[in-house]
């Protein structure tokens, strides 16, 4: 049961992420598309990490009906409690999407969330506040979730000892879609809890024969007959119980068990040769399996019972070599998992790659610690322990490289003030030399426009004379003063440089407002020079700072960064080794049941060996006597 829920969260997780924005509507912000790409390979903290940094831009911004991220705030925010529920983060998960729940937000969000909110809490086994949130959800349901949020209210029910709600729940689901034949498989759970037998055979006989073509539906079918042939079994109705082991598919995950209680079957109808045939078939399969082990004593059994007791002992003689062999292998696996083989083949990457990793583990070279704990590793138990070691060690492998990148921003800083410190100072020797030259003519042009302001109110012209007229009105000067000193000879002189001085004066009267207008235009001009000499000062500051800056002030930082990471580090190490010893513990405590199971085997072999030895000497003594 566990399993199944187990699965049914991975589904509905996987949902989530396909009905991303690109589902909807197109893609307008490509962090948030970058995260989505990040979680749908897996990599839940790459994308919490990235999602989290967007989300707290977002929010930091004057404006933020402004960002891209807008388009997709919503989703954004579900996908945060996602991605922190995938990593098993349920507290800040239940955080993130409560927010949500709680905000002003369209109806079918508003159900949507508390849906989500309510799965949280079932996975915590908060049973209560799922069915609170579950309560909550009312008006409009998306319809993409609304076999999921019935399907959660009766696994919901179910662990929360009300079977018979349940039932009501899983009998108006529909026989259809992805979560058919768990719906069917869980109604029968809760039937059989709800004391209801007779109902629930009859909900087996249709979810073992429904047509399936998924993996998962077909090994839900094969449970389901497996379930209802034990059943039958221990109901003595030992044909329909053969019929039903015989719907098992020979190449599922439930076949073993199935071959072997079909056999059963036969020899509890009285046709141990007919129980030859499926535990033929099963001895010859993977000697780890209990089920192969146990028809290795079963099928010699059957041999007795037909008196055929030189091929019985020769059968026990075989189980008795297989036992002993798979006692060495189980002692060479304790000894491989006290030696810490068992994580180091756990934590392969190919292993993380590959969806049957579990079967497959048994194949790799010099592993023979995972011989005999695929049943164990597929719990859904032993899932969460060993994802969480490995989720410890991811995150001890992205603070190594973190610590590691310390020494290469050191070198970075190194090299740049290696770079910077011998040109610094003299670009500061030119640039205060140009500071000052700067500031000299940034005061002229002030005084300039301050003198142009005046003259609006005060007219003076001889301040709008030109270079030529200037020197013209010096040398004017200088004749009159010459010639005062010379009597009344000069004064035909004087009269001509008073025109002169008269000319130069109408000049400068009449072509006064048309100079002051271009004055006032070209210091117009001169200011969009200034601005952009501004621009170009303002730049060479920022410039400056910045190559200081990028080099000088990091060293506090860094190792304030380095203490932190070291420190989680130790922390992480710690619980990783304790987090490892609990999975070897497990595994070896497994191994020890297994070894004590296959040391009884091999007991009951080796009696079973010298009594067949000792009954087909009877049998053929008797038949010399005759």
């Amino acid at each position: 049961m566990a399993r199944l829920l187990h699965r049914w969260t991975g589904f509905c997780a996987a949902a989530v992420l396909a009905a991303g924005p690109c589902a909807g509507a197109e893609l307008e912000d490509l962090y948030y598309g970058e995260a989505l790409f990040e979680a749908n390979q897996g990599q839940f903290f790459e994308a919490l990490v990235r999602l989290d940094t967007e989300l707290a831009q977002h929010y930091g911004l004057d404006e933020p009906a402004l960002d891209t991220l807008q388009h997709h705030i919503n989703g954004a925010e579900f996908s945060v409690g996602d991605f922190e529920l995938n990593y098993r983060m349920h507290n800040r998960a239940g955080r993130a999407i409560r927010a949500v729940l709680e905000g002003n937000v369209d109806e079918s969000v508003r159900n949507e969330a508390a849906f989500r909110l309510a799965r949280i809490h079932f996975q915590k086994d908060q049973l209560d506040e799922a069915l609170h949130a579950l309560s909550r959800i009312e008006g409009n349901v998306p319809e993409e979730i609304r076999d999921d949020i019935e399907f959660l209210r009766a696994n919901v029910y179910l662990a929360s000892g009300r079977p018979h709600d349940a039932v009501e729940v899983l009998k108006r689901l529909p026989d259809h879609g992805d979560l058919a034949g768990f719906s069917a498989y869980n109604l029968v759970i809760a039937l059989l809890q709800d004391g209801d037998a007779v109902h629930a055979i009859e909900q087996l006989g249709r979810a073992g024969q429904t047509k399936a073509r998924e993996r998962a539906d077909l090994a839900i079918r094969d449970k389901s007959n497996l379930v209802l042939g034990t059943m039958l079994f221990e109901s003595a109705d030992f044909a329909r119980a053969q019929q039903t082991f015989d719907r098992v598919r020979l190449d599922g995950p439930f076949s073993n068990q199935a071959l072997l209680r079909a056999g059963w079957a036969e020899v509890s109808a009285g046709h141990q040769d007919r129980a030859l045939v499926p535990w033929g078939v099963l001895v010859e399969r993977e000697p780890t399996d209990a089920a192969v082990q146990e028809a290795m004593l079963a099928m010699p059994h059957a041999y007795t019972t037909l008196e055929s007791y030189g091929r019985a002992a020769l059968l026990y003689g075989r189980a008795l070599e297989t036992f002993s062999g798979e006692i060495g292998k189980v002692d060479t696996s304790i000894d491989a998992i006290r030696e810490g083989q068992f994580l180091k083949a756990l934590t392969r990457e190919e292993t993380r790659q590959d969806r049957t990793w579990v079967v497959r583990l048994r194949q790799l070279p010099g592993a023979p610690e995972t011989f005999y704990l695929t049943d164990l590793m597929a719990s859904h138990d032993f899932q969460t322990a060993l994802q969480n070691y490995l989720d410890l060690e991811d995150l001890r492998a992205k603070l190594v490289s973190w610590r590691t990148s310390f020494d290469a921003f050191e070198d970075i800083i190194r090299l740049r003030a290696e770079n910077y410190e011998p040109i610094l100072p003299g670009v500061d020797a030119q640039f205060r030399e140009l500071d000052s030259q700067m500031r000299v003519r940034l005061e002229q042009r002030e005084r300039i426009a301050a003198r142009l302001h005046s003259m609006l109110t005060a007219p003076r012209p001889d301040y709008l004379a030109t270079a030529d007229e200037r020197i013209m009105a010096e040398r004017i000067d200088r004749i009159v003063a010459a010639l005062q000193g010379a009597g009344d000879a000069a004064a035909p002189d004087l009269q001509r440089a008073a025109r002169l001085r008269g000319a130069l004066t109408w000049r400068l009267e009449t072509e006064y407002h048309a100079r002051l207008t271009k004055a006032h235009e070209d210091l117009f001009e001169l200011d969009h020079h200034v601005v952009a000499l501004k621009a170009k000062y303002d730049a060479f500051v920022r410039a400056r700072q910045a190559a200081t800056h990028s080099f000088v002030g990091y060293d506090a930082g860094i190792a304030r960064l380095r203490d932190r990471v070291d420190a989680a580090l130790q922390r992480v190490t710690i619980v990783m080794a304790r987090q490892g010893h609990a999975i070897e513990t497990v595994a070896i405590n497994q191994l020890k049941s297994r070894r004590e199971r296959l040391v009884a085997q091999q007991t009951q072999a080796r009696y079973a060996v010298a009594d067949s030895y000792d009954r087909a000497r009877a049998s053929q003594s008797a038949g010399a006597g005759q």
